[in-house]
């Protein structure tokens, strides 16, 4: 993904601004590096306590958590819905999803098993040990979820958290740290610390006593984060960019798939690592999709996210805005949807035609509401087409034929792909790209694995 800062920030505060409105919505302070080292070392010692909570106890105070956030869920969308400019119906979504997310990993503590592994002369067992603090960084397109995909199983595995939520949109993430306290869950078992990431990012990287981090966010700062962690051997998970292709055969529902492809990227404005914002269409399909997909663009309903029809809301920031722009201006716009006007981030969902593989609008990662479409010739352009991208997170394939779904999933490099439909993250399977979209896998029934070191013991006869 794409990271863009806007709103006003000094040494101490940030002022959050409303992206729909571009109106200040509160100020939020600002960690320095001796209040994050503060907060680290508080998780340090509040680390062993929690790690030794009986499996049923720690069960049961995640499912308290899990329905103190259901009871908040429409508090909860609100913030991001003025936070994070979300349509209600998406930022609904989410809240539920953390509280799903919490749920679903409160059956780890019962059932982190580890192994009896025959060997000669004795008994050997493995275990899996909690690794200490978990240092948390989250990004501003998908503040909740992301939030809770990390924390949620690292809090099952026995870890304490510190959570950086990203400066643009810290308020859902400083609610859900209060939401956990209500629910009983020790203090300084789940903190979470806003700041730059320059400071309380950095310093959770160098800071030995984190011992993981879990990051989300731009390709070129999970590299820098990556080789952080190196200095330390510390253990890292990261969900980077995407650039994923929608591959449409000739021989699919070509209606339902152009139907489709505008929420497949123009959800969340475009702001989604998981967009199709590829879409390769065979060519003898070619003209009939461009016919269905333009009025599908048109009917997508860009309002102010307030309102329970908006399916698409403002970007999330002047900057993110300008960004999308300016890729705009140096291509030709085959057509457009609409969009309010008016004050806040606003683009209409954009979609343009190429068959140049190297133009930036086909390579780069836009992280707004624009598609760009090509034409293809047979399968074997299609998976080289669709491969030929430093990333790899999602994609999807259309097509009426079983047997060339699942060919051209597996030939596709990309972690995440769904044949006639456009489904990437679910809670209970597993998340993360290939090449430069990620190292290492979120979500799905091993995620707390992940947070943990696994011990082997053998015990002689």
């Amino acid at each position: 993904m794409t990271t863009q800062t806007s709103g006003q920030a000094t040494d101490r505060t940030f002022t959050v601004v409303n992206p729909a409105t571009a109106q200040a919505v509160t100020e939020v302070h600002l960690a320095s590096v001796a209040e994050t080292d503060e907060a680290i070392e508080r998780a340090a010692a509040a680390f062993p306590a929690w790690r030794d909570v009986a499996p049923g106890e720690r069960a049961r105070l995640l499912r308290r958590f899990a329905a103190v956030v259901d009871d908040h869920v429409e508090e909860l969308a609100d913030l991001e819905v003025a936070n994070a400019g979300h349509t209600r119906a998406n930022a609904r979504w989410e809240a539920g999803n953390v509280r799903d997310c919490l749920n679903y990993y409160s059956a780890t503590p019962e059932r982190l098993f580890g192994r009896q592994i025959p060997v000669p002369g004795g008994v050997d067992l493995t275990f899996h040990e909690p690794l200490g603090v978990v240092g948390i960084i989250v990004p501003w397109n998908f503040p909740m979820p992301i939030a809770a995909w990390g924390f949620a199983p690292a809090l099952a595995a026995g870890n304490t958290v510190v959570l950086k939520p990203a400066e643009l949109t810290p308020l859902t993430a400083i609610r859900l740290g209060e939401l956990a306290l209500e629910a009983g869950l020790p203090e300084h078992v789940l903190t979470v610390v806003p700041g730059q990431g320059s400071v309380v990012g950095e310093r959770f990287v160098t800071h030995p006593l984190v011992r993981k981090i879990a990051f989300t966010g731009s390709t070129a700062v999970g590299k820098r984060i990556m080789a952080g962690c190196a200095e330390q051997v510390k253990k890292v998970t990261l969900e980077l960019g995407g650039k994923s292709a929608n591959i449409v055969f000739a021989d699919a529902d070509v209606a339902a798939a152009a139907t489709s492809a505008p929420y497949a990227v123009f959800d969340n404005a475009g702001q989604d690592c998981c967009a199709r914002s590829r879409i390769l269409v065979e060519r003898r399909a070619y003209d009939e999709f461009l016919g269905r997909l333009e009025p599908a663009v048109a009917a997508l309903k860009v309002l102010d996210p307030a309102e329970e029809s908006s399916e698409m809301g403002p970007l999330v920031s002047s900057g993110q805005r300008d960004v999308v722009r300016g890729y705009l201006d140096d291509v030709e716009v085959a057509f457009t949807g609409t969009d309010p006007g008016g004050p806040g981030f606003w683009v209409p969902p954009s979609v343009v035609l190429t068959e140049d593989p190297s133009a930036p609008i086909w390579r780069e990662e836009v992280f707004g509401p624009v598609v760009a479409v090509m034409p293809f010739d047979d399968e074997a352009h299609a998976v080289e087409l669709a491969n030929d991208s430093e990333y790899g997170l999602s994609g999807s394939i259309f097509t009426s034929d079983l047997g060339r779904g699942l060919r051209v999933a597996r030939a596709v490099e990309a972690g995440n792909l769904s044949v006639n439909s456009h489904a990437s993250v679910r809670y209970w399977t597993p998340f993360g790209g290939y090449k430069q979209s990620g190292l290492g896998r979120e979500l799905g029934p091993d995620a707390p694995h992940a947070f943990t070191e696994e011990k082997n013991v053998f015990i002689a006869h």
